[in-house]
């Protein structure tokens, strides 16, 4: 069983990126078991003064979730040309300590929607960018932006929509195939 944590770039409870993620667990190919971690809204921003010996335990609690996966999915929006701020924050705490990291060497997939006819492209650009530089192995091939989601799952959540579900898929597939654990497609 491959073990892939997904984190929202979204914290409002309806975004569309909510709901990518959502289906995303549903339609989660077989070996695969897709689990999100809400906890990033808790996390303080990132201070090395807060990460000493004894760091928040918002922090502990992220990093040995990151630890425990085989993979990471971050699911983001675009927010001003970039990935969120919680997003980022997370991927700070994440990233430390250098070198020996929960998230070095984790293989990690960005994928999104966005009101924008790019689907997020620039945030998802951005967010991949910077967990390539806090030490993920980030799968670059695995592309997921879907445009103008706020028209597009009007009526329509994005796990009834057939294209979307064979993105999501796909991704997973990427992630669990980079953990080296291959899956049945």
């Amino acid at each position: 069983m491959t073990k892939i944590v997904a984190l929202v770039g979204s914290l409002r409870a309806g975004s569309t990126n909510r709901q990518l993620t959502e289906a995303a667990v549903q339609h989660a190919p077989e070996g695969i078991e897709l689990t999100v971690f809400d906890g990033i809204v808790d996390l303080p921003f990132y201070n090395e003064d807060l990460d000493g010996d004894t760091p928040p335990a918002a922090a502990v609690a992220f990093r040995r979730a990151v630890a425990e996966a085989d993979g990471l999915l971050l699911v983001t929006p675009e927010y001003n040309g970039t990935m969120p701020a919680v997003l980022k924050n997370a991927l700070d705490w994440a990233s430390r300590p250098f070198g020996s990291s929960p998230i070095s060497g984790k293989p990690l997939a960005v994928i999104g929607s966005a009101f924008g006819q790019y689907g997020g492209v620039w945030a998802h650009d951005e967010a991949r960018k910077a967990a390539g530089i806090a030490g993920a192995k980030v799968l670059d091939d695995v592309k997921v932006a879907i445009p103008q989601s706020v028209v597009r799952f009007a009526e329509t959540h994005p796990r009834e929509d057939e294209e979307v579900v064979g993105l999501v898929r796909g991704a997973l597939t990427a992630l669990a195939d980079a953990a080296g654990e291959p899956v049945a497609a």
